[in-house]
């Protein structure tokens, strides 16, 4: 298997020793927008202070756009927090409106 990276190619031997070295493979390809979104819904979905169910997700080039209704600004900032922690996200963009009625 050859794993490439820009304009050097990268045997099978040096990715191997990459990683034995680090214990995870340095020239691993980024998270597609599509895992990223997968991860982010999974992991707002088991939040029961967030309600990810009732939040809208949209990733493009790994930048997670959130919208919808939550109770609370703690709720908002949890969002965040969750979703930044999700492998391959480079920001958040926060759009989440405090509503103290939302369901």
């Amino acid at each position: 298997m050859i794993v490439t990276r820009t304009v050097q190619s990268v045997t099978r031997r040096q990715w191997m020793a990459g990683f034995l070295l680090t214990g995870s493979c340095l020239w691993a390809a980024p998270e597609s927008d599509d895992s990223i979104y997968d991860q982010v819904r999974l992991r707002l979905a088991g939040e029961p202070e967030v309600n990810g169910g009732a939040i809208a997700v949209e990733v493009k080039e790994a930048v997670v756009t959130l919208r919808g209704k939550v109770r609370t600004d703690k709720a908002k900032e949890r969002a965040t927090r969750i979703t930044k922690k999700v492998k391959g996200v480079k920001s958040v963009d926060n759009q989440l409106v405090v509503d103290p009625n939302a369901h």
